[in-house]
């Protein structure tokens, strides 16, 4: 039986693994929400706003390696865009469908609702372009190949990707045919000299590390690094943006880098080492200590998504998980010099003593269990848990480059909803949760039972250490009764709890692991308690602006 156009591109996203679309509904998309809700294989989960839905898509992705969010026409995608960019800059293939008005509407350049009343209906996708790595508006002469080609575009660039879907073509048949379109393989030629050359430089170096970055795991890379440093007994680091990219269990693990800011031991190991392999981490400004790390370029071989750059020559057409796997089955295995990685230690503080840094951050590590899923909030709450030394199989997850802050409590929720039977751990700031603090319902909707953790220091304390006046006005926030909100949401069975001193804290955690609902907390600390490393930020905060 033909399909329609809607339903030939969900046929297509279910396969490469969607199997939930968050969104908010629109007359406009009407079509493609119906389509959605009467797929078998398809949920359809509906937020609170298009912003949230994007986020929930972006969290999603993050675990399951592709998202998808479904919005109406102009006010609903531009409500979603903020996300859809945050996506792109963090290397996440996020689907935005839209809805859009039928084509006669179109034709006729009609001033209908939803738009700027000027005739212009391709204005909104021409915003979305430069944050998504293609667009396309469906029709059913090309409706196959659009879809097969925005797959293959999400998938390579690791993007957003947006299909627009005008309410009367979505329910038209597919008029033409596609097949997927493979992934190019490597240049034959440059992957073999880019192998040679590294393997000839590992022949010589006394000293190497990996550097594991970020692009590893959105590029599904993990395992076949794993399997490399198992060949080659190679060391490794990972950097902010690429925490948990390979577990942190593994023996070759060494802890992470960030320049000059925390862990001078590995600095010096890494920054000292013969040769660092650069594997998918980019050099941003959080990712490198406020550009404090100090790479010699003679030494360091970059491995990007698609290419390698060795001293000044860049290789085109070198694909990672090709050049994993030759590098993995020439390498011999040595006994290359290592470190142990460090933990934050003990945690300090007992009874009514207030909730210090010190207290808190060891005690969240703590609690961190095999297998737990932990979304991190942009800003002090994950800039004192990164450093944390996660056990086997968990995985951490925080949006290091776009630094959007609001994103974590809607992101926890496509997490969870992406790995169901693994626990979610989200810890935000009490800023950031109350802009999206609504999707804390979906948890409840979808019988998830995440533990929460909302840290309450009175304020914008990230911008606090950054601005020059820290008790200026915009700094400060309303203050919520925040151990209510989640029975206001519809979390009704869930345990809620409001700790101010360290047997507070201590009570509300060993509750919290053997609770068979959710779990929401309210850390209360001072205004000016703060992490190691967001304190190091403060005091590097001429070397971000001046760069």
């Amino acid at each position: 039986m033909t399909k329609t156009v809607i339903e030939y591109a969900l046929s297509r996203l279910r396969e490469i693994g969607i199997a939930d679309v968050f969104g908010v509904p629109g007359d406009y998309a009407f079509p493609v929400n119906d389509a959605i809700c009467n797929d078998p294989r398809m949920r359809w989960i509906g937020c609170t706003n298009e912003l949230n839905a994007a986020y929930a898509a972006d969290g999603y992705a993050r675990i399951k390696g592709v998202g998808a969010v479904c919005t109406t026409f102009a006010v609903g995608e531009l409500s979603a865009i903020n996300a859809i960019a945050g996506s792109y800059a963090e290397h996440l293939p996020v689907f935005h469908l839209v809805g859009m008005p039928n084509m006669a509407t179109q034709a006729g350049r009609k001033a209908v609702h939803h738009t700027l009343g000027n005739g212009e209906f391709d204005l909104f996708r021409r915003m979305s372009e430069p944050v998504t790595a293609a667009t396309a508006v469906m029709m059913p002469e090309t409706a196959a190949r659009e879809t097969e080609r925005l797959i293959f575009e999400a998938l390579y660039h690791r993007r957003p990707v947006y299909m627009g879907f005008p309410a009367d073509l979505a329910l038209k048949p597919v008029l033409d045919t596609a097949e997927p379109i493979p992934m190019p393989p490597s240049d034959a030629q440059a992957l073999a000299q880019v192998s040679a050359a590294i393997l000839e430089a590992l022949s010589k170096a006394k000293t190497a590390v990996v550097l594991a970055g970020m692009l590893v795991g959105r590029t599904g890379q993990s395992s076949a690094l794993s399997e490399l440093l198992d060949a080659s007994g190679l060391p490794f680091a990972t950097m902010f943006m690429g925490k948990s990219v390979l577990d942190e269990q593994h023996p070759g693990y060494i802890g992470m880098y960030d320049g000059s800011l925390l862990e001078p031991e590995v600095q010096k190991f890494v920054e000292h080492a013969d040769l660092v392999l650069d594997i998918g981490a980019p050099l941003t400004d959080f990712n490198s200590g406020v550009f404090t790390a100090r790479l010699d370029p003679a030494k360091t071989i970059y491995i990007g998504h698609h290419h390698t750059r060795i001293g000044a020559k860049t290789f085109a057409n070198v694909e990672l998980g090709d050049l994993l796997a030759a590098l993995a089955a020439r390498l011999s295995r040595r006994d290359w010099p290592k470190r142990k990685p460090s933990q934050l230690g003990a945690a300090k503080g007992s009874g009514a003593d207030p909730i210090t840094a010190d207290a808190l951050y060891p005690r969240w590590a703590k609690l961190i269990e095999a297998g737990d899923v932990v979304i991190a909030e942009t800003g002090t709450a994950s800039m004192g848990l990164g450093f944390a030394l996660l056990p086997k199989g968990a995985s951490f997850h925080n949006q290091t480059l776009w630094g959007s802050i609001g994103w974590a409590t809607p992101a926890a929720v496509g997490a969870a909803t992406a790995a169901p039977g693994r626990r979610t751990v989200l810890i935000t700031g009490e800023g950031s949760h109350q802009l999206t603090v609504q999707e804390l319902g979906q948890f409840a909707r979808l019988g998830l039972k995440p533990i929460v953790f909302v840290l309450n220091n009175d304020g914008y304390l990230i911008e606090r250490l950054l601005c020059k006046d820290p008790d200026i006005a915009y700094n400060d926030l309303a203050q919520w009764h925040y151990t209510e909100l989640p029975h206001a949401f519809g979390c009704e069975d869930w345990m809620c709890l409001r700790v101010t001193t360290c047997a507070e804290l201590d009570d509300a955690m060993a509750r919290a692991r053997n609770a068979s609902t959710g779990v929401y907390i309210e850390v209360i600390t001072d205004k000016y308690v703060s992490s190691p490393l967001a304190l190091k930020l403060h005091d590097a905060m001429q070397a971000i602006y001046r760069a």
